[in-house]
């Protein structure tokens, strides 16, 4: 058991042990030039000799006019294609503004390395102090510890952009902060893919044992971890005002409602109906475009859903492959789930005497905030 342990520990650690790249960084945080502008910036998951995020800001520093940046990062002692990592200690580093000369030109002033006492975690104590210095804070944290990792922005009141995994969109903590509006997608896409730098040896892995296309690609060469990750931040973007303008009348026939919810079936963000006034279920890709003066969110179908209750469960239901065989599982499963009535093209369904519903993949609630 302990080996197993081990190994599973293992693995969670070289999955948390992406590099983003400069040029996902690049295309992302020029959005956000006015919000650096007198501001000390906290990357506290991030290696200065690996970190694409330091880089980023040590080399654009004087052109954001930033007031400090401090990087800190978990202590390693594994070697990587990155750096030993055989320091003793964990470091914490911290850059300045330089000078102007008399000519003009800008000289930047060389970073403080110090020693951090313990480990380097952002949960530590020395890192919370640094934490609290911070105005802003721009990283790519561990995805295994996201729901953590968030919690302390939001205990500590900090303005934040940061990579995360879509799937975190689903955490009830995380969602919660979309639903109060304390927390948006940034401005880069969901839909486009995020490329990440790892560990050779992980490279290897992925190459040997998952699907390329789905798992990594190979760019210039170079395998790279493909994640789906986005961005979550509580800094505002113009992104965030632009009007969906529906453009569909609704018609019943064409947005039928759920059998478990009061609400009815958007499969795409560009259908939303532009006169319906009750309440609408969209894909998690909704919040892409999600205008908060012009919807609310109003809850999730996940489990047993979030913020609208599920009318009607399936305990007593069974599950039913295409070919009429029964899988030996219970409509139980599906509990939460949106779910329409009728029999599905292709996949699962469920029945219970001449009732047979489907399940459908999560949904986000919303309405018009002027309804």
């Amino acid at each position: 058991m302990a080996q197993n342990t081990s190994l599973k520990t293992a693995q969670i650690a070289k999955n948390d042990d992406f590099y983003t790249q400069l040029s996902d960084i690049e295309n992302e945080l020029k959005h956000y030039k006015l919000h650096f502008e007198g501001k000390v910036i906290y990357c506290n998951c991030d290696d200065p000799s690996a970190s694409k995020f330091y880089k980023y800001f040590s080399l654009n520093f004087h052109e954001l006019k930033l007031k400090k940046l401090i990087t800190t990062c978990y202590k390693n002692q594994q070697p990587d294609l990155f750096s030993q990592h055989d320091s003793e200690k964990a470091i914490w580093l911290e850059l300045e503004g330089g000078v102007v000369d008399e000519d003009g030109a800008y000289k930047p002033k060389e970073p403080v390395i110090r020693h951090l006492e313990r480990d380097g975690d952002f949960r530590s104590l020395e890192c919370i102090e640094l934490l609290k210095q911070a105005d802003i804070v721009v990283t790519n944290p561990p995805f295994s510890m996201f729901r953590a990792y968030i919690a302390q922005l939001v205990e500590y009141d900090k303005k934040f952009l940061i990579i995360g995994n879509k799937n975190a969109i689903n955490y009830k903590q995380v969602f919660s902060l979309f639903m109060e509006d304390r927390v948006w997608i940034g401005v880069t896409s969901m839909s486009k893919d995020l490329l990440f730098d790892v560990p050779e040896d992980y490279a290897k892995q992925l190459v040997e044992t998952k699907k390329e296309g789905s798992a990594w690609k190979r760019v210039n060469g170079v395998v790279k971890a493909r994640s789906q990750s986005v961005w979550f931040t509580n800094l505002d973007h113009d992104k965030r005002r632009v009007s969906l303008d529906p453009y569909k009348e609704y018609a019943p026939e064409e947005y039928p409602k759920y059998d478990n919810y009061d609400a009815i079936e958007v499969s795409k963000t560009l259908d939303i109906p532009k006169n319906y006034p009750g309440v609408m279920g969209v894909p998690i890709t909704y919040l892409d475009r999600h205008n908060p003066e012009e919807f609310e969110i109003l809850g999730l179908s996940q489990k047993v859903g979030l913020g609208l209750k599920s009318t009607k469960f399936y305990d007593t239901y069974e599950e039913i492959r295409q070919d009429g065989s029964k899988t030996g599982s219970s409509g139980k499963k599906t509990n939460g789930n949106p779910v329409m009535k009728g029999r599905p093209s292709r996949g699962n369904f469920f029945v219970k005497g001449n009732d047979i519903v489907y399940s459908l993949y999560g949904r986000i609630f919303i309405r018009y905030r002027n309804s």
